[in-house]
């Protein structure tokens, strides 16, 4: 990094200069454990993702196994750029609280509760961990890259095998002192006091439907046309649940936005005017609904930032991330079909969804932002194999 001409500017406090950034010398890693899937995404210091990796979970692996399987995810995610990840970012299907660093509510994997997980965690990758909940992880993702850009207070709601909430208020995720925040599958839905959860998850509309004597062990066959009138009763619990934990989020922080993920709301994209309309009508002024723009690579995406932050403060760059990233594009998975590809909202970088596929790292030459001014004296193109950012940002003293 080269610290260049300084910027003259009206407002108070630090003057700006120009950062010229070799971004392909620092990397950071970002990997959403879920409990059927894990991904994982690698991305420059500008935040351009240069590769990706998803492989199916082994849920059945101890404490120590499972963390030592996710350092060798890390450095096969990473393959010969390894040396350069300065940090990686993990998020958790579970309440994660800092002082101490433990992990509680981890229904779907149980396994990460114990101590030993974590502290497995730590020696195998070898690198500053950043752990999160996974729903404030794919939180971080939308709001730094997708459908919750530009809005300071949002919202995620994911559902799939659990439900996560992630709550930020004045750009600022909340997580509380236990890391309890979010946790609204624990609360009491209906004359019978059950939880939320055993309506709006995976595993619930499965079991209700045993219960029912009906196979929805895939649950999109709950959303589809034309279902039995059994399968409506669930859908219509469904649907209530749904709308009260939404309304639930809703109060919590008053977001602008919730942008709404997992396996599950990828049946609900057309039903989301409907959402919409019975949280307007239970609040009168409610956030608006939105479909994930990232899809499954959110919470990766928003670990892979948490982790970013850990770099900057390594090249003592304050006041957080520089500001518009280079464009880059992440490679097609072999194989990887074309319709399973999500665009990064206003950034460039593709995050494909294939099936444990492993995209190779490429480095790749990108102009500086069309707001960036480059001086004469480094008008000179980057050497190959090497991406430069230049950016704006506050002088260090």
């Amino acid at each position: 990094m080269v610290e260049g001409e300084s910027l003259v500017e009206e407002r108070r406090g630090r003057r700006q200069v120009l950062l010229d950034i070799v971004a392909e010398d620092r990397l950071a890693l970002g990997i959403d454990l879920g409990g059927s899937r894990t991904r994982c995404v690698l991305v420059d210091l500008t935040g351009s993702p240069l590769a990706s990796i998803e492989q199916s979970t082994p849920v059945d692996l101890p404490a120590v196994d499972l963390a030592r399987w996710i350092a060798g995810l890390a450095r096969h995610s990473a393959g010969e750029r390894w040396a350069a990840v300065r940090a990686v970012g993990i998020g958790l299907p579970g309440a994660v609280s800092e002082n101490p660093r433990t992990v509680s509510n981890a229904p779907n994997l149980p396994q990460i509760e114990d101590p030993a997980f974590l502290r497995t965690c730590v020696e195998a990758v070898g690198r500053p961990l950043v752990v999160d909940n996974d729903a404030n992880d794919a939180l971080l993702g939308e709001q730094r890259f997708g459908a919750a850009a530009g809005h300071a207070s949002a919202a995620m709601v994911t559902l799939g095998a659990g439900l996560g909430v992630g709550l930020a208020v004045d750009g600022r995720v909340v997580r509380g002192r236990r890391g309890l925040v979010g946790e609204f599958g624990q609360l009491p839905f209906g004359p019978g006091g059950e939880r939320l959860e055993t309506r709006v998850t995976g595993p619930a509309i499965a079991a209700r439907g045993h219960e029912a004597g009906i196979d929805l062990d895939d649950p999109a066959a709950l959303f589809r046309p034309g279902v039995s009138a059994r399968a409506a009763v669930i859908r219509r619990d469904f649907d209530d649940a749904l709308v009260t934990a939404l309304a639930a989020v809703a109060v919590a922080c008053d977001p602008d936005t919730i942008v709404l993920g997992g396996g599950i709301a990828k049946s609900l994209r057309d039903d989301l005017p409907m959402y919409q309309e019975r949280l307007t009508a239970t609040l009168h002024v409610a956030p608006t609904l939105v479909h994930t723009a990232l899809g499954d690579f959110a919470g990766a995406a928003g670990a892979a930032v948490g982790a970013l932050h850990v770099a900057y403060g390594e090249l003592d760059i304050p006041d957080g991330e520089p500001r518009r990233p280079a464009r880059g594009r992440l490679p097609h998975a072999p194989g990887a079909r074309r319709d399973a590809v999500v665009l990064l909202a206003g950034h460039g970088g593709h995050f494909p969804t294939g099936s444990d596929s492993h995209v190779p790292l490429r480095s790749v030459r990108s102009q500086a932002p069309p707001t960036a001014t480059r001086p004469a004296a480094r008008a000179a193109p980057a050497a190959p194999e090497r991406r430069r950012q230049e950016t704006h940002c506050p002088a260090r003293r």
